[in-house]
């Protein structure tokens, strides 16, 4: 049941916003199988959700745009998995959490969303560096991403298009890696087969709210969700910590 779960609200934000798998099945499947099988379960599952939610944007994507995001975030990836046995996991998702609760927090009480037209290279490219860092260290690739998205004046189309691609390749490269380094057991397809048509289900239905969204309201449901995503993998890590003690 705790599978199904994290299946069901981990596809309805991978198909509504192109990104959440990790932060929004991660409470449920952490309380049913060790952390490794459940990020591994995080990645195969994003993947599962990202492929329905590509072809949903397929018209929108600029391949040049994707580019701008990925060649640094490949450098983030290689690094993350040069340091995965290094990194502090608990305090790196403690930071990821506290950077979408400030973002989000601080968007969600304005009457006016942001809305800027000026791009800086620098910027998008120390976010692609970011999204496949955390990617590799702890399945978590668009949160980040999707903040930078949301400050710009975008259709919800563009936004989409440039998240979904970003999480399916990066997720798709770590993958690869964690086959590489023996983290996926025989055990994980038996996960995956349980979670996986209620994994369609969920991120269909998430779709399917997406398409009825307009752009305004997309960026403003972005901005909350962000929010939501930062208090629950706060909560989440803070609850490990305690219970650990």
């Amino acid at each position: 049941m705790l599978i199904i779960a994290g299946a069901l609200a981990g596809g309805f934000a991978n198909g509504l916003a192109g990104f959440g798998t990790g932060l929004f099945a991660l409470g449920w499947w952490l309380a049913a199988m060790p952390p490794l099988d459940a990020v591994v379960t995080v990645v195969i599952m994003s993947l599962v959700g990202g492929l329905q939610g590509l072809y949903a944007v397929r018209n929108a994507i600029d391949k040049v745009e994707q580019i701008r995001f990925l060649a640094p975030a490949l450098v983030g990836i290689v690094i993350g998995y040069l340091l995965l046995d290094a990194v502090n996991v608990t305090m790196l998702k403690l930071l990821v959490a506290s950077l979408l609760i400030l973002f989000g927090g601080f968007f969600t009480f304005r009457k006016t969303l942001p809305k800027l037209t000026k791009r800086y290279l620098v910027a998008d490219m120390l976010v692609g560096f970011i999204g496949g860092l955390f990617g590799m260290v702890a399945g978590m690739s668009g949160a980040i991403l999707t903040m930078g998205c949301s400050l710009y004046d975008w259709s919800k189309a563009r936004r989409r298009a440039l998240v979904q691609p970003f999480n399916m390749i990066v997720l798709g490269t770590v993958l690869v890696l964690m086959a590489w380094r023996g983290s996926i057991g025989q055990h994980i397809w038996l996960i995956v087969a349980v979670a996986f048509p209620f994994s369609i289900i969920g991120t269909q239905t998430g779709i399917f709210m997406f398409r009825w969204l307009n752009d305004q309201q997309f960026q403003r449901l972005l901005i909350w969700l962000i929010l939501a995503s930062g208090l629950v993998l706060a909560g989440r890590e803070l609850t490990a910590i305690i219970v650990s003690r």
